[in-house]
């Protein structure tokens, strides 16, 4: 089905997602954008998917960018000169879309407005686009065989696939750009101790682990509230005011009550597993 991913979904709706170009060392290239845009927009938000555990084949999960790409090796358009107000007035529209806006920057969007938990399992090298699409995930595992760079600094650009939002909010400012400006690979060990990453695994337990933590999320959960519960935590997180809070609190606990909240608290009461049965796919709208 992909040619550079494999998927697949267990019994409990936990999807696995590999990146699978091992002799490359799973390195990232314009077939990969668009295949894991696409399986973020599409495969991952049918209903019989409840989370997502991405990882990679072979001893890598990530080495980066395939630079062996002839021309430009992250496929823009370099005959263009966008001045920042045509672009954000039109960077969804030709040539813009595909000619300058960063493909790692599409993924990681379509990573974040996935309404069910992502996990990344990093088993092995996580660098450049390797690190920073994990950030657009909601929770990081490590192997003690991973290796995590930011190393943008030593090719002369920047840190892509929107990792100036997600690195700061997960580690702190002060973190981010020691790690940005030193372009250093980061051992496993390293990468908890800044906060990068939950939790370090042997690497044979790295994926059960993974494994077992989406599963504590999404067995006897609502699929709405879970959904819902992630949009409100980034969105007020950023917020400028605690009325924003309030205002989407309101509106997520009026539809959740009078849905799966009843059956919730039905089974509280009768001392039962809750049969919830709303769909991540008919989220209502809170803002």
């Amino acid at each position: 089905m992909y040619e550079t991913l494999t998927w697949d979904v267990d019994a409990d709706g936990i999807a696995t997602l590999t990146l699978h170009r091992p002799d490359a060392l799973n390195a990232f290239n314009l077939t990969m954008a668009r295949e894991l845009e696409q399986v973020f927009l599409t495969d991952a938000r049918d209903d019989a998917v409840r989370a997502v555990v991405v990882t990679g084949s072979g001893r890598a999960f990530c080495a980066g960018m395939d630079l062996s790409a002839e021309g430009n090796v992250f496929g823009l358009d370099e005959s263009l000169s966008p001045t920042p107000e045509e672009f954000r007035a039109s960077y969804d529209q030709a040539p813009y879309d595909a000619g300058v806006r960063d493909t790692g920057g599409k993924v990681t969007l379509a990573i974040h407005a996935l309404p069910k938990p992502v996990i990344a399992a990093i088993n092995g090298p996580a660098v450049g686009i390797g690190a920073t699409m994990t950030l657009g995930m909601d929770i990081r595992l490590a192997s003690e065989k991973a290796r995590i760079g930011f190393v943008f600094g030593r090719l002369g650009i920047v840190p892509e696939a929107c990792s100036t939002w997600f690195l700061p909010r997960i580690v702190g400012i002060q973190q981010a750009l020691e790690w940005v400006y030193s372009a250093d690979i980061l051992t496993a060990e390293q990468a908890l101790a800044g906060r990068l990453v939950r939790s370090v695994h042997a690497p044979e337990d790295l994926l059960p682990a993974a494994y077992d933590l989406a599963r504590s999320f999404v067995v006897d959960r609502s699929p709405v509230a879970l959904g819902l519960a992630k949009r409100m935590l980034y969105r007020n997180g950023a917020a400028a005011d605690p009325l924003e809070a309030h205002l989407t609190d309101s509106l997520a606990m009026y539809w959740t009550s009078i849905g799966d909240g009843n059956e919730g608290v039905a089974a509280f009461l009768e001392k039962r597993a809750p049969r919830f049965t709303s769909k991540a796919s008919e989220i209502p709208a809170i803002e």
